[in-house]
């Protein structure tokens, strides 16, 4: 709490184009590391982009690996949170895995620049390994919730279910490169239409 007497806060004035924030530098370096590749990018070429010098980019961020850890980490959590969701952790094994296929699809939808970058990381840097790691976390969770709703008798069972989880992803991942926003693909029903797909054709037939 502030009283009436205390001293205004002065923000100290930024180098560089006026109207940058730290999300917004963000947002371009993403879309820049996307069109060039993240090891072909240079700090020079992202202060040309935002017509910033580099001192005042690096006021945002110390450096291009940060840029890289932050973008990579928001697409991460949005993934993980779908796992941590009590939709994904109570009820059937089923319907947690179609709430899982749907929300993923949807962090995708929403996070296209960052997830698409988080899919191209080669695993060149510590930064990169990191993401990778929690990539497999990510998946063997997935894995793990395909062979419940198979134990449950809901999934069919002559596929194993690493296989199922890495077919379902490849198709939410696929997304990256041909859906684009504004275009003539619904983003708001892409969830639905790949669970449908996925999961009518791995329903079990007992």
């Amino acid at each position: 709490m502030t009283s009436d007497t205390d001293a205004p806060v002065t923000v100290p004035a930024r180098r560089g184009r006026p109207g940058y924030d730290r999300d917004r530098v963000l947002e371009i370096a993403v879309q820049l590391f996307n069109e060039q590749g993240y090891d072909a990018t240079s700090v020079a070429d992202l202060a040309q982009r935002l017509g910033l010098t580099k001192s005042a980019l690096y006021h945002h961020f110390a450096s291009k690996e940060e840029l890289l850890a932050v973008a990579l980490d928001q697409a991460l959590s949005s993934l993980e949170a779908v796992l941590d969701d009590p939709r994904a952790q109570e009820g059937p094994a089923s319907d947690r895995l179609r709430h899982v296929i749907r929300s993923a699809t949807d962090v995708l939808v929403a996070q296209l620049p960052s997830v698409t970058l988080l899919l191209r990381v080669r695993g060149n840097s510590p930064v990169e390994q990191s993401a990778l790691e929690r990539r497999r976390l990510f998946d063997h969770r997935v894995t793990r919730l395909v062979a419940e709703a198979q134990r449950e008798g809901d999934v069919r069972t002559d596929v194993d279910a690493a296989v199922v989880a890495r077919l379902i992803f490849g198709m939410i991942n696929s997304v990256v490169e041909w859906y684009r926003p504004g275009g003539s693909v619904d983003g708001d029903r892409l969830g639905h239409d790949i669970m449908t797909i996925a999961l009518d054709g791995l329903q079990s037939h007992d």
